[in-house]
């Protein structure tokens, strides 16, 4: 583990150059890890891990799109690509990446195979820490470990293929073999991570829900939409509404400040925006500081987990999430950006 200094704050995080992807396969040399659920985490995780060496495979509904698309990814059937308790009697390690409803769901088919000795992961830590809301409770002779990449599965992979990492948190949240921490951390470095940082399954979960609802999405979408309807209520075209409050931010800004910091960004922007944005990131933290408390406050208490497991187990579920995304999709402002996307010099 590697001692580094945060903003003041000293942290231990674990990073390639002293575990090196090397010692994850020698650690890992005589599991096999099997991927359950190939949706949103687990396409990215099961390929990084097979690129890198690993024994991997895949437990997945047959006959569905996933199904279908673990194929296209180069699983085979019957050797790599198995039904959900074949590959789960199979696994030594269950990579549960199913979504949180979904986990809830097939719990009981997984269990039986969650014998003495093996590891049972997670990247997300909603099934355990609300365990008395979704029944999801593990054997006392198995360990339970979380790497949680800081972003999709589609991202990982993509920044994989391009060389790079993306951070993970990992936790252990019962060490059965004395082996939990090293497997965690080895699979921290074979999925893809950039570096390693310390966490535990109720810190994820906490900290993930909230930036999900905050500025990762919903935040985000709030602001940007709330702007771009002031500025069409004072008569600029959807065009400009959307290039001053998208696109300059996703194209010019997001990339620098991501690289750089929002520091370097204050210092290096003209003497008129540094004044504007000194000014006003007072009132935007004084406004919003209240509404991320309360959000946090629900997560914590569980109310946001109780309101996400009573509305996915609805039957009509599907049906209601898509039409709210349809609308999502097809207001103005992202109807604007579709066609903005399309004019960029990259697509013509």
């Amino acid at each position: 583990m590697a001692e580094m200094n945060f903003g003041g704050v000293t942290e231990q995080v674990a990073t390639r150059e002293e575990f090196p992807l090397e010692k994850a396969r020698e650690v890992l040399k005589n599991e096999t890890i099997a991927v359950i659920g190939y949706g949103v985490q687990g396409p990215g995780q099961a390929l990084n891990l097979r690129d890198n060496g690993f024994n991997v495979i895949i437990g997945q509904r047959k006959g569905g799109k996933t199904w279908e698309k673990a194929i296209a990814d180069g699983w085979v059937p019957g050797e790599t690509l198995f039904e959900i308790e074949e590959a789960a009697s199979k696994g030594t390690i269950i990579q549960y990446l199913l979504s949180d409803a979904a986990q809830i769901e097939v719990w009981p088919r997984i269990k039986p195979y969650l014998t003495a000795g093996k590891a049972l992961y997670f990247s997300h830590g909603f099934g355990i820490t609300y365990k008395e809301r979704t029944g999801i409770i593990p054997p006392a002779d198995i360990d339970v470990i979380l790497v949680a990449p800081k972003g999709s599965g589609t991202s990982l992979r993509r920044m994989f293929l391009e060389g790079r990492g993306l951070n993970s948190s990992y936790a252990v949240f019962q060490d059965a073999t004395g082996r939990a921490k090293e497997r965690t951390i080895a699979l921290g470095i074979g999925v893809g991570s950039g570096y390693l940082f310390e966490t535990d399954f109720k810190r994820e979960v906490y900290s993930d829900l909230t930036g999900e609802r905050g500025t990762l999405m919903g935040a985000i979408q709030g602001i940007l939409l709330a702007q771009y309807e002031v500025l069409r209520e004072n008569g600029h075209s959807p065009s400009e509404a959307f290039n001053e409050t998208v696109e300059e931010l996703t194209q010019s800004l997001m990339p620098l400040f991501a690289e750089k910091g929002m520091d370097w960004m204050y210092a290096n922007c003209s003497t008129t925006a540094q004044r504007g944005a000194l000014d006003w990131m007072g009132p935007f933290h004084d406004a919003t500081k209240p509404v991320f408390a309360k959000l946090y406050a629900e997560v914590a208490c569980g109310n946001e987990a109780q309101r996400s497991i009573d509305t996915n187990s609805k039957p009509d579920y599907r049906e209601g999430l898509e039409k709210e995304l349809e609308a999502l999709r097809e207001s103005e402002m992202w109807r604007t950006g579709a066609v903005v996307r399309k004019l960029r010099p990259e697509n013509n």
